[in-house]
């Protein structure tokens, strides 16, 4: 059974855990429209990615 040598820290253990912590995800600018969108995902409302259309382009409802 594994038994720890030494104490670990409050320190040490809150470092550990700091990344455990949910960050908010992350929104760009699409400079075309003006609308937010995931980096390195489709825009999926005008369709493009990279400055090319991959997707039909969706209807304002």
């Amino acid at each position: 059974m594994a038994v720890p040598k030494k104490k670990v820290t409050r320190s040490k253990r809150g470092m550990r855990r700091s990344t455990d912590a949910l960050k908010q995800p992350t929104y760009i600018e699409n400079p075309e429209s003006g609308e937010l969108h995931r980096p390195h995902h489709v825009d999926l409302k005008s369709g493009l990615y990279r400055g090319r259309q991959v997707l039909e382009a969706k209807e304002d409802l």
